[in-house]
């Protein structure tokens, strides 16, 4: 599968694991053994199974964000407009899966691809829209979806 939808398999959203765990929001930054990574300069994630050991009885209750990204994340790297996954009245909006996290919204990208075929390298262009705004070029791969929308994958 394509790197794009497995961003989140292997971390769990900091706001969440704060939450649950009552501590302060920089205190991640503390835990020297446990790697985290930002997303649109707003979400920060933490590495799944690298949290201080008196910490650790708390993944059990963790959201699995495998294949899930957040909206504003996904609309950047599909170069769409967020209201695609953010308003029930777009088209392609039941076409995707969602799940809610501490108030974030999240869109299981990697079961929209897996259902339509759309194949991704790891260092592929995606970008999702109309048929009449998309551009196709030689090293590109074009996926029709339904009600004039397209993916096109460029390598």
């Amino acid at each position: 599968m394509s790197h794009l939808p497995s961003t989140l398999n292997s971390f769990w959203l900091w706001r969440e694991v704060s939450s649950k765990l009552g501590v302060s929001n920089p205190a991640y930054k503390y835990w020297k053994n446990t790697p985290n990574m930002k997303l649109n300069n707003k979400y920060i994630f933490v590495k799944k199974d690298t949290l201080p050991p008196k910490h650790l009885h708390i993944q059990e209750i963790l959201t699995d964000l495998s294949g899930y990204l957040p909206i504003k994340f996904a609309s950047d790297q599909l170069h769409v407009n967020e209201h695609i996954f953010s308003y029930d009245k777009m088209r392609l909006h039941k076409e995707f899966e969602y799940k809610f996290v501490e108030d974030v919204k999240f869109v299981n990208i990697k079961k929209f691809f897996r259902e339509n075929g759309i194949k991704v390298g790891k260092n592929s262009l995606i970008q999702l829209g109309k048929l009449k705004d998309l551009e196709l070029s030689v090293d590109a791969t074009f996926y029709r979806l339904k009600d004039d929308y397209a993916v096109v994958v460029y390598e």
